[in-house]
């Protein structure tokens, strides 16, 4: 089981023209309780976005003289102090991602972004979406039984290896063919939706192949792709 974006993400967009107004931007924040929205053309295309921090730029710096303005070399900080728009506000090109995309890419794309949401696109760029961080953690949310029954039916023989899952967590005993085989299973299974932690207690058979377990004493492993 792989969830993509459309799997978890909300149709129910909080949007703003590149032409609306500063006043219209700031109460749109507060009255739809979100801290940053996507910014659309007026064929709907996303061109941008504009976040809470955006807005405090302009209040922040409120009531400085032109000369001190004068002083402030980034040009996007300027803009901010000056702006009138949501074109003179948002941050573009905005970071999307398509509603195919695996969850996990979507999870990836926020942790190297450092944002904490994405707006969905069509292939021509028009808006149909928003995944957040919590859409991509709900994941988390499936069911002990059928991480372990998806373990069973598609990665290993019930009849050669014992699979338990409680709170996300798997332990998986038995003796695989081989040292690889065993990693191998145990790598398949950190990739499986839902897993938080993978305890290895396979039997490996001896051989320089074999790499030790992990004991419970070291530190562990990450055991699921990405996050935020």
């Amino acid at each position: 089981m792989s969830s993509t974006v459309k799997d978890v993400m909300s149709t129910h967009v909080i949007a703003a023209y590149q032409s609306a107004p500063y006043k219209e931007l700031a109460g749109m924040l507060r009255n739809q309780r979100v801290s940053a929205f996507p910014v659309i053309d007026d064929d709907e295309k996303v061109i941008g976005v504009v976040s809470e921090s955006d807005l405090l730029t302009k209040e922040a710096l409120k009531g400085i003289v032109p000369r001190t303005l004068l002083t402030l070399t980034h040009p996007r900080l300027r803009s901010q102090v000056n702006a009138i728009t949501a074109a003179d506000l948002m941050s573009s090109p905005a970071v999307t991602i398509g509603p195919d995309e695996p969850v996990a890419h979507a999870a990836r794309l926020m942790f190297s972004r450092q944002v904490k949401r994405l707006p969905v696109t069509s292939d021509d760029g028009t808006l149909i979406g928003i995944v957040t961080r919590s859409d991509v953690l709900s994941v988390y949310n499936r069911p002990d039984a059928s991480i372990q029954r998806e373990i069973t039916e598609d990665l290993c023989d019930p009849a050669t290896f014992t699979v338990t899952v409680k709170d996300g967590i798997v332990t998986i005993e038995g003796k695989p063919k081989t040292s690889q085989a065993g990693r191998d299973l145990v790598s398949a299974i950190r990739q499986e939706e839902g897993v938080v932690f993978v305890r290895d207690r396979l039997s490996y058979p001896p051989g320089p192949a074999h790499l030790p377990a992990r004991s419970s004493g070291d530190a562990p492993e990450l055991a699921a792709p990405g996050r935020d």
